[in-house]
């Protein structure tokens, strides 16, 4: 797979949605679930809903609308929402790319739990260290974790991982400091090697080893560690936006090339497009883990 200079001017192999919406209940429409599920990753007993997903306005630019995640926590179980949402599972090498907004602070309540501010793709996990497993995230850690003691973002390719006791196999980037704000992310998957760009820069290179094995569905999802909860049981509130979400099967492009690519799109008002076409046989596409 190589580079192309340009964009076709009808391109097919291409998933791109706007989030034009209403309600969650019109994603559906488009093949989109939320995770209902409990479990692994974020706070154990805590509840996964579609609840947490909204839609507004998008102020700086009129006409537009924002997909919005929220979730929330008083520091029990029983009372954390975590929000996550996914396309299916069929989507291996070429570009993806999303348009995403982080935030450092709580949008209510007081500041200090490690939240995970998402963009990945993922396959299940069908077994404990599970050869073929295939993952890619883009993680922003507003109040730092996983080693670091401040905000970083992380971006990890996974070769598998065992959860009990967790046994972890995979390549890891990060870079410490504020994410806050709109940032496009971009993900060429392509050669054996996977490669991350942050705002057109180049953030993360892994190798072949961490290469995905298996068709992934894409994602996005808001959730608080176990481990990082500060001590206090009042209510605090995190929020998420997304822009946009891209996929092209068929080329890796630049980030330059994804601008102009979503530039086209929005020109010619789509607001979304599937023509990726399903894995033979049609996989289930399970939104969980």
């Amino acid at each position: 797979m190589q580079s192309k200079s340009a964009v076709p001017a009808q391109p097919t192999n291409i998933f791109f949605d706007d989030f034009s919406y209403g309600s969650f209940a019109d994603m559906r429409n488009n093949q989109w679930k939320a995770r209902t599920e409990t479990g692994h990753p974020g706070v154990p007993g805590a509840r996964w809903s579609d609840e947490g997903i909204s839609f507004l306005a998008d102020q700086d630019n009129p006409g537009n609308t924002l997909l919005r995640m929220t979730s929330s926590t008083d520091g029990t179980g029983e009372n954390t929402n975590h929000t996550q949402f996914c396309h299916q599972r069929k989507y291996l090498s070429g570009t993806y790319a999303a348009r995403v907004f982080f935030r450092d602070e709580p949008t209510s309540g007081p500041d200090g739990d490690q939240i995970v501010e998402t963009f990945y793709t993922i396959s299940p996990l069908n077994a404990p260290m599970d050869p073929n497993y295939s993952e890619m995230d883009f993680e922003y850690l507003a109040n730092g974790g996983w080693g670091e003691p401040d905000n970083a973002l992380f971006a990890t390719s996974w070769e598998t991982f065992k959860l009990d006791p967790f046994i972890k196999d995979n390549e890891f980037t990060t870079k410490p400091g504020s994410f806050a704000g709109w940032h496009t992310l971009v993900l060429q998957v392509a050669d054996g090697k996977v490669r991350y760009f942050v705002d057109g820069e180049q953030f993360a290179e892994h190798s072949e080893k961490v290469y995905p094995e298996e068709p992934m569905s894409i994602n996005f999802n808001l959730w608080f560690t176990d481990e990082g909860l500060i001590d206090s049981s009042e209510s605090r509130t995190y929020q998420q936006d997304v822009d946009w979400v891209y996929h092209n099967a068929e080329h890796v492009l630049s980030p330059a090339e994804v601008d102009s690519a979503i530039d086209a799109l929005r020109a010619d008002k789509v607001a979304f497009t599937d023509t990726v076409p399903a894995w033979e046989p049609k996989l289930e596409s399970p939104c969980g883990l």
